[in-house]
């Protein structure tokens, strides 16, 4: 199995994980945080929706300037709405790295902030991260739903609410 294929692959069963995550968030809860310092609930979700597109800023750029990055996340209203923003990102994303030539995952990518560097990796070690990063705050999304008492969908085998 080629790493493209391996990517896709990982990319494909981590999003059946995700979807069923984001399928459980309850309307009344949007703007719950269980920390000050903590994403509110939609925000979060709305990040882990996204996530999937960063493998296509990954393969279309060679770096991310956070001292100049225009981020808006996008402005949510609902779980149809999550779940449609999803499903683009998560097709643009795959479109990309179906599109990919093996050689361009191996070209550098920098993460900085102005003139300071924080890691350059290859893309494909970018790739990865962006996965890390989408089962991170899935964790923490899972700790959100269990503490507003909603059932924890299992990820990589059953949870402790579907037994």
């Amino acid at each position: 199995m080629s790493l493209i294929q391996s990517l896709l692959k990982e990319m494909d069963e981590e999003s059946v994980t995700t979807r069923k995550m984001l399928e459980r968030l309850p309307a009344d809860k949007y703007d719950w945080q269980p920390h000050p310092k903590s994403m509110k609930l939609l925000r979060l979700a709305t990040h882990i929706a996204e996530l999937p597109g960063w493998v296509k800023m990954t393969l279309t750029t060679s770096e991310l300037d956070t001292a100049t990055f225009d981020y808006n996340p996008s402005p949510l209203k609902n779980n149809d709405e999550l779940l449609a923003y999803f499903t683009t990102t998560l097709a643009e994303g795959r479109s990309q790295l179906t599109a990919a030539m093996p050689e361009q995952l191996e070209e550098m990518w920098t993460l900085r902030e102005g003139d300071v560097i924080h890691k350059t990796y290859t893309k494909a070690e970018v790739i990865r991260m962006v996965y890390s990063q989408i089962v991170h705050h899935r964790a923490q999304l899972g700790v959100y739903l269990r503490l507003l008492e909603i059932p924890v969908p299992g990820s990589y085998g059953p949870s402790a609410d579907e037994y």
